[in-house]
């Protein structure tokens, strides 16, 4: 008997029956009668879009509604065989440390920040166990050893800002497992990573799952990773499951529409048609480097590069993609280039101006004519603010006239695909995607000639991914703006980057026009990228593998 068949005739570890969960103040149902189980050893993955009911079916596992918002109105949760939903706090608590633990998306929320590593997971031991203290040590390195987690001893010692997101991500998922929980949440754990520790924390996850028979539920909207990862896949939307199924039914034959619409959103990493791109340079950096720190009488500690020598240009009707891992100085260039930080060295011309050299209002004036967007549009929008005034204010700062910046606003709106009467609500009041396009309706009311995006649609679901890149490339052939556009996902910068370079440790290890750095890429660091991309293997726009088309 297969592995995957014990795991089918065994009693599954979790099991979902019509599950209802009800919005306090409104009696709306969140999620409504869903249903699945989980088998040991087995990995399914809740896929939708925000909003689809897929976190909030994962608290509701875990007994972490919130209780004054959210209420388990209908339906049982059964783990190993009890019911859970009828269990006590005291029992639940006992149970999450156990039976079930939970990664969360952001480990930097999740880990107390003045707190070591080593005392954080020491706590969990001394909170459950009755572990002597050489026993406890020696079981928080074997579970930092686990996750492949490099000098355990600095790890132990260390607190969360002083690691990587990658690091912490794995601390997190130590945490988790160091009890030996037979179910293992994982709400995108992998969301703000780059691919290549992408790959590592989903490897990592289905390396425990297989050592330890553990019953994973991965949540995630990207359908790259479920290729990845996923024996069954459970399809959310608005509150319901509308499909399931054994991972390759899903992908290659999806019966919903909704299902289609997902996969088919996933951007593909073979590149877009070659296009000449002829226009007057904007934007041209030489020699730019960027250093943190310096030697002094007091300290002899070496400053950290974080760039160094980075050459490139940019056309007009161009865009640019800069990727690279976390850390490679992707943003540090980007924020250099908007002078939202000094560089050390080198030269920023946007036309024959030298932004490196300008301070005050002359820096203020020609920042009309470079703007930006950022990863997280919530935190770019002032929350006490009409959006309607968020995006006039720099046009009032300039000296328009308010009328005259009203009637701006509102064509901008139209332009990205917005209705004007809903310039006067407050950003709370949007989508993830609609305040994404809010941030760049207003950025674009300032006419700018260079539009720097920072990954800008790296935390939006697929579909609207999809819908922000259409508009971003419709701007650009409209207006003939330019755009430096900075991911660390090479399928989005496949879709949308007339040329690329490549960042590692600071510097520009490779730079071409899409076509040429994806399909013939001539550093080994970034064939590493490539082969890191999740589902690069898949052509989800077909829904088969690659390997059955015509494009290999």
């Amino acid at each position: 008997m297969s592995m995957q068949q014990a795991s089918q005739a065994a009693a599954p570890v979790l099991s979902i029956r019509d599950v209802t969960v009800t919005a306090r103040a409104t009696e709306r149902k969140v999620i409504e009668r869903i249903s699945f189980d989980i088998q040991p050893g087995e990995t399914v993955c809740v896929v939708g879009e925000s909003g689809s009911g897929k976190s909030v079916t994962s608290l509701a596992v875990m007994g972490l509604l919130p209780k004054t918002a959210l209420a388990l109105s209908g339906g049982e949760i059964w783990l190993e065989g009890e019911n859970i939903t009828q269990a006590s706090q005291q029992r639940l608590r006992q149970l999450r440390a156990h039976r079930m633990a939970m990664v969360f998306q952001e480990p930097m929320t999740a880990l107390n920040p003045v707190m070591t590593i080593g005392a954080q997971l020491d706590e969990v031991l001394r909170t459950h166990t009755r572990m002597p203290a050489a026993q406890r040590r020696a079981k928080i390195l074997a579970i930092l050893d686990s996750v492949h987690l490099p000098d355990r001893q600095r790890m132990v010692d260390s607190f969360p800002h002083q690691l990587s997101g990658g690091q912490r991500q794995r601390v997190v998922i130590a945490m988790a497992l160091i009890l030996e929980p037979k179910l293992l949440i994982a709400d995108e754990p992998t969301t703000a990573l780059d691919v290549t520790t992408q790959q590592q924390i989903i490897r990592l996850i289905d390396e425990l799952r297989a050592e330890h028979n553990t019953a994973v539920l991965f949540i995630t909207h990207d359908f790259g990773i479920v290729s990845e990862i996923a024996d069954r896949v459970v399809v959310m939307n608005q509150g319901q499951v509308v499909e399931t199924g054994e991972r390759a039914q899903i992908l290659a034959a999806p019966a919903q529409s909704y299902t289609r619409l997902l996969i088919s959103s996933v951007p593909s990493l073979i590149p877009k048609p070659e296009e000449a791109v002829d226009g007057d340079i904007i934007l041209r950096v030489s020699g730019l480097a960027k250093e943190y720190g310096q030697r002094s009488l007091f300290s002899r500690k070496a400053p950290m590069v974080a760039a160094q020598d980075v050459n490139l240009s940019i056309r007009r009707r161009e865009v640019m993609g800069i990727v690279g891992e976390s850390g490679s100085g992707k943003s540090t260039v980007a924020r250099c280039i908007m002078r939202l930080i000094d560089p050390s060295a080198g030269q920023i011309r946007l036309h024959d101006d030298d932004m490196a050299q300008y301070r005050g209002e002359p820096l203020r004036q020609i920042r009309q004519k470079i703007q930006i967007v950022f990863q997280d549009p919530y935190r770019s929008l002032n929350p006490r603010q009409r959006v309607g005034e968020s995006i006039i204010e720099g046009l009032l700062n300039f000296g328009m006239a308010r009328e005259t910046a009203w009637r701006r606003a509102a064509d901008l709106m139209r332009t990205v695909g917005l209705n004007e009467e809903v310039m006067t609500r407050y950003p709370h009041q949007f989508s993830g995607g609609q305040r994404q396009r809010i941030c760049i309706a207003r950025a674009l009311a300032m006419e700018p000639d260079l539009l720097v995006a920072d990954e800008a649609v790296s935390a939006l679901d697929v579909s609207v991914q999809a819908q922000v890149l259409t508009l971003l490339r419709e701007i650009r052939d409209r207006t003939g703006i330019a755009i430096l556009f900075i991911t660390h996902d090479l399928r989005v910068a496949a879709q949308i980057c007339d040329t690329i370079a490549v960042m590692q440790k600071g510097r520009v290890v490779e730079m071409g026009t899409a076509h040429q750095i994806l399909s013939n890429p001539a550093s080994a660091y970034t064939r590493q990228l490539i082969d890191a991309a999740p589902g690069r293997d898949w052509d989800f726009q077909n829904f088969r593998p690659y390997a059955q088309t015509a494009l290999q």
